[in-house]
């Protein structure tokens, strides 16, 4: 028994026991470590998942209603345009032309989408492998790298805030997949290329467009539509305008981008990448129309208050965009052309320049930038200046010089004897204007900025329309409407309305009138003496009406209206549009002592021109929503009898009248220059010269042109409505009656020509007034009141 239990115990001792590092233990131990990380990731996920999912059921109910985006009206800009189409003016804190998804070219939308989210078309609101891509390169980096979709940014844009948090984040990425389970993915792109923020006021790529290319959308290259893409991520540092070369850095990666992205070829690419912008500068403006804009603009919220600003109202005016530039030039040239004939007032600053180049050009840009250009009137900072040459720099940088006749408007200031304060010398900031080269080779010429003002406008006569409508000199200088808001003495400008009165009275054309000297005591006009006199100083004697009034006869005027009746004669010219009460029935009426508007005058000259009718302005055709709805609509208003102002041979006795004085009278200028008869118009000048106006038509466009200063004072003792306002009604007309056959106006029934003269046909056999004899006899007496409104008059 021993010796088989001794020989058990070999075979026992010949399997060793396992050794605790064997391969085995190991093996078993890491398949226990492994389950327990699994189940321990397992448990975290489902823990983080729990969490998740309690987050979610806390926060979604708590996410921000998005009827917003599913019903998505955008503030969109009040835009008033012209009768064709022309953008005039645009009012609004957001600058935005709304465009659907189909209007917004491919080549737009793939530039957005190759830099702002190549994946929007396969992820459902949330890119999950750019968060990883940007999760990675934060940390390999060390720098920030975001994530967000197109949907996200829309989320962040309409309800979130700016700050960087994780709960931000967290709402971003839920209120993503919220909006992407309400709207298709088409919407959501045209919401973000609508609403995003570019920069100067701009939202949506449409407006980004206009502003800093001066184009449409379909109108771009793929270059400016690069440029246009980089906006977004931070339109103040990636600004074309405020930042060209960071700008253009992240046009030229974002070109490539739309290249790896299979969206442009690779010529496309080369081409554009060498491609050199042209930016919009910030202040340039569609058309000269802001004063007509901003009485556009007052009309609107009159109606609409403040919603006028956000609901995206397309205001079209009567008004031609073409006519309304010739005549805003018109009226600039003709001020200028009178400033040209004023005093040198002096520079408008003076500063001490550096001798180093660098340093100067960067003083000149800091002292140019509080003077503006005003349109081409240009400031110039003076480096060096005597009699014979002045050189100057402008706020581009480049030099310019001036000599021979473009120094003769400043040669006071030029002059050694010359005023010190007036004087130009180096540091001095003047105005300078570019025009065709000189005879001694210059085209740079020194000017100042007018002091003087004026009013343009013109309307349709048969309905009211305005064609064209330019309220002062410069807008951004005074932003007075001169046009609706001066009240101006007329002067001779006014004598028509008076002899049309005289008409109803028997007065014919061919009615002798003494053109002798007359004198009022103090005792007639209840005030101080009164010597009226004629501006030319002549008195003439005994002359037809028609020779009168082309001849502007204050004395002629003077005794008719005294005929009429000074209480008839303010009640008749009611009938025009004029107010009663701003015009005092003494005799000084007759010569334009009263106060009118220059909108006023045309309403009153269009009666003349349509045949007796009294119309009322019309600016705005017509309203449209931001969809094209129409909202308004003018009405065409035919010239009905309860319009009228004064019978049809009224009218065309006085555009008889009036066509002399544009043919031999004091604005014979018009038909020389137009060359064609059918023009009617008077001048006026005031007493000292301080207004000056021609108010003027054709049958189917009535003018009116102002100049003065808006605190009375003389023009000059040379200086005439037919000298100042004259050419720039010609200027205007010359333009818009172009290719405009003659077409005078035709003699209504109830007139008769004998011997080359019209009456009334009652007037013929001897009953109307043949000779004005007797003489103005004295008014009754004055009250006090009248006495005070007398002497306001003659001081004027």
């Amino acid at each position: 028994m021993k010796d088989k239990s001794r020989s058990a115990a070999p075979d026992a001792a010949a399997s060793p026991a396992p050794h605790p590092g064997s391969s085995h233990t190991l093996a078993a131990r890491l398949g226990r470590l492994t389950l327990w990380s699994i189940g321990l990731l397992a448990g975290g996920a489902l823990a983080v998942a729990l969490l998740l999912a309690l987050g979610l059921a806390l926060a979604y109910p708590k996410l921000p209603d998005i009827g917003g985006l599913t019903d998505y009206r955008p503030k969109l800009p009040m835009r008033v345009l012209s009768s064709d189409g022309v953008l005039l003016g645009e009012f609004g804190e957001e600058r935005r032309n709304y465009l659907p998804i189909q209007q917004i070219p491919k080549l737009m939308q793939e530039a957005v989408l190759a830099i702002e989210d190549a994946r929007f078309f396969q992820h459902g609101g949330v890119d999950y492998l750019g968060v990883i891509r940007a999760g990675l390169a934060n940390v390999t980096e060390s720098r920030s790298q975001g994530a967000s979709t197109i949907t996200m940014q829309v989320a962040r844009n309409f309800y979130l805030s700016t700050e960087k948090t994780f709960t931000r984040k967290i709402y971003e990425i839920l209120l993503a997949l919220k909006i992407e389970a309400a709207l298709p993915k088409e919407k959501i792109l045209e919401i973000y290329m609508n609403q995003i923020f570019l920069g100067h006021r701009a939202h949506g790529f449409a407006a980004a467009s206009e502003i800093y290319f001066g184009k449409t959308l379909d109108k771009l290259s793929v270059a400016e539509a690069a440029m246009l893409a980089g906006l977004p991520k931070a339109p103040s540092s990636y600004n074309p305008i405020n930042n060209p070369k960071r700008a253009t850095i992240r046009q030229q990666y974002i070109i490539e981008r739309m290249y790896e992205t299979g969206y442009i070829t690779e010529e496309q690419r080369d081409e554009a990448k060498a491609e050199k912008l042209r930016i919009r500068p910030v202040q340039a403006s569609v058309s000269h129309a802001e004063f007509v804009a901003e009485a556009a603009r007052q009309l609107i919220f009159s109606q609409y208050g403040e919603e006028a600003y956000s609901r995206g109202l397309n205001v079209y005016l009567t008004l031609d965009s073409a006519e309304q530039n010739v005549a805003y030039r018109a009226l600039r040239r003709g001020i200028l052309d009178y400033e040209k004939r004023q005093v040198y007032r002096g520079p408008e600053a003076y500063a001490d320049l550096p001798g180093d180049a660098k340093e100067l050009d960067a003083r000149v840009a800091l002292l140019l930038a509080d003077h503006p250009a005003n349109d081409e009137l240009l400031a110039a900072v003076v480096l060096s200046a005597d009699p014979k040459k002045v050189t100057a720099v402008l706020q581009s940088g480049d030099a310019i010089t001036i000599t021979g006749d473009g120094l003769r408007p400043a040669t006071s200031g030029l002059s050694d004897k010359g005023n010190p304060k007036t004087r130009i010398r180096r540091g001095a900031v003047i105005r300078v204007v570019k025009g065709p080269k000189q005879k001694d080779g210059g085209e740079w010429t020194i000017t100042q900025l007018p002091e003087v003002e004026g009013a343009f406008v013109s309307l349709d006569p048969r309905t009211g329309q305005v064609r064209a409508l330019v309220g002062g000199f410069d807008y951004a200088k005074n932003k007075f409407n001169h046009v609706t808001q001066a009240w101006r003495q007329p002067g001779s400008s006014f004598k028509p309305f008076i002899y049309s009165a005289a008409l109803e009275k028997g007065f014919t054309p061919a009615t002798i009138v003494n053109d002798a000297p007359l004198f009022f005591d103090a005792g007639t006009t209840g005030s101080q003496p009164w010597e009226p006199k004629n501006y030319d100083g002549k008195f003439e004697g005994p002359m037809p009406l028609r020779t009168a009034l082309a001849k502007s006869k204050n004395m002629v005027s003077i005794r008719v209206l005294h005929s009429v009746g000074v209480k008839e004669a303010q009640e008749w010219i009611t009938r025009f549009g004029f107010e009663a009460e701003k015009h005092p029935a003494y005799l000084t009426m007759a010569l334009g002592a009263g106060s009118v508007t220059p909108m006023q005058m045309a309403q009153g000259y269009a009666a003349f021109a349509n045949g007796g009718y009294r119309i009322s302005p019309q600016l705005i055709a017509r309203v449209t929503d931001s969809n094209g709805r129409l909202l308004y609509e003018a009405q065409t208003i035919a010239l009905a009898e309860e319009a009228r102002a004064i019978e049809p041979r009224n009218a065309f006795l006085m555009s008889s009248l009036l066509q002399e004085v544009t043919r031999s009278g004091t604005a014979a200028r018009a038909q020389a220059t137009l060359k064609r008869p059918d023009v009617y118009g008077k001048t006026g000048t005031t007493n000292d010269s301080m207004d000056a106006w021609f108010a003027g038509y054709q049958k189917d466009l009535v003018a009116v042109v102002w100049i003065g200063y808006d605190q009375p004072r003389k023009l000059g003792d040379r200086e005439t409505g037919g000298g100042l306002s004259l050419p720039v009604w010609i200027e205007y007309m010359g333009f818009a009656l172009k290719n405009k056959p003659v077409d005078e106006v035709t003699p209504p029934e109830g007139v008769v020509n004998l011997k080359g003269e019209w009456f009334y046909e009652e007037f013929t056999s001897g009953s109307g007034v043949k000779e004005l004899a007797a003489e103005p006899n004295a008014p009754p007496a004055a009250t006090d009141d009248e006495k005070k409104s007398i002497l306001d008059l003659f001081k004027r």
